[in-house]
């Protein structure tokens, strides 16, 4: 473990301890209670799961898997960030006629700081789309243990670990784990646990900033799974720090109930508040490269005449009509 992210998750255990309160139900060191996971998520209006975490749509997660994570980052301005509009005239844009440049119309880049990769990916060729559920580790320290374990015994919970955060997963859920980059005892499941986690989540899948171990076995399962190592060992050294609070993954911040998007090229943490403009504004993105590729397929334009805009007035105007007739296909199946 390097010294930075050492110091950077010290820092982030020091925030938790001064401003969130322990729950009286809960023995981990620090989480939040219902009432508090609805005041930190304030921007999310819609319905939330049992556990207070925004409940984006199983229609919106639908959505998201049909969509690329260079298209899903390229439009985070879309959800309120600028960027200077291109020229039509101009070329080398994408999103379609009058789009921002590269991010097409509104992109700005800003969905790169809600981005992780670099990740060793268990099944590159499937689609990971979630509701965020949040597990924190600290580095053990025994004096501490001390008191967290009595506390849990108090509330009738014998055993503090991986397990009991594992326990609490949901349908639809994405277990998002900040294991510290550890190596060894950084494990956070083995080949059972996963499968647990796998039936829990009904394939979900894990985001492990980690690792797990028995990879002969996991690697049958159906289920993504992004992880930094494997290890053989046991987890162990670690205390189990909060449950559904922000945790750090890479150099995101991710926060319960975000609209979790991997493919092989990374990780997209959307809050859930953004999520239906981001992926309205992907939508179209997607559909431009299809319409694109086709009017290429045909052989007789140079690309400068298609792409990012078609120049010619009769190709934007079929181009709008695709663009009109996919949408509605797209946005009334799902």
């Amino acid at each position: 473990m390097n010294r930075r992210y050492s110091l950077t998750t010290l820092a982030a255990a020091a925030f938790l301890a001064s401003v969130l309160a322990p729950a009286p139900a809960q023995a981990q060191l620090w989480s939040w209670t219902k009432d508090q996971l609805t005041e930190y998520t304030k921007a999310w209006t819609g319905e939330r799961m049992p556990d207070g975490r925004p409940k984006v749509s199983d229609a919106l997660i639908e959505r998201a898997k049909g969509l690329s994570m260079e298209e899903i980052t390229i439009n985070w301005g879309a959800a309120g960030a600028t960027a200077a509009p291109a020229s039509a005239a101009g070329g080398g844009g994408r999103g379609g006629p009058g789009g921002g440049g590269r991010g097409g119309p509104g992109g700005g880049g800003g969905g790169y700081s809600q981005y992780a990769g670099d990740w060793q990916v268990l099944h590159p060729g499937k689609k990971m789309v979630g509701r965020a559920f949040t597990v924190q580790f600290m580095p053990a320290r025994a004096d501490l243990d001390a008191v967290v374990t009595a506390k849990a015994r108090e509330k009738g919970i014998q055993t503090l670990n991986n397990q009991y955060a594992l326990d609490m997963l949901q349908p639809g859920d994405i277990l998002i784990v900040d294991l510290m980059g550890r190596k060894e005892g950084g494990t956070i499941v083995g080949d059972n646990l996963f499968y647990y986690v796998m039936k829990a989540t009904k394939g979900g899948g894990m985001v492990v900033e980690g690792a797990f171990r028995d990879l002969e076995g996991i690697t049958e399962m159906d289920m993504p799974c992004y992880y930094r190592s494997v290890h053989p060992s046991a987890i162990g050294g670690v205390t189990l720090a909060g449950v559904n609070v922000p945790v750090r993954i890479g150099n995101v911040t991710v926060m319960p109930g975000d609209l979790v998007v991997g493919d092989r090229e990374g990780i997209s943490f959307i809050p859930p508040q953004l999520a239906q403009q981001i992926l309205d504004a992907a939508d179209t993105t997607h559909i431009h490269d299809e319409w694109t590729r086709k009017k290429f397929d045909e052989g007789k334009y140079k690309s400068s005449e298609i792409y990012g805009s078609p120049r010619d007035p009769a190709l934007l105007k079929e181009y709008k009509e695709y663009l009109a007739k996919r949408l509605e296909e797209i946005r009334g199946k799902k």
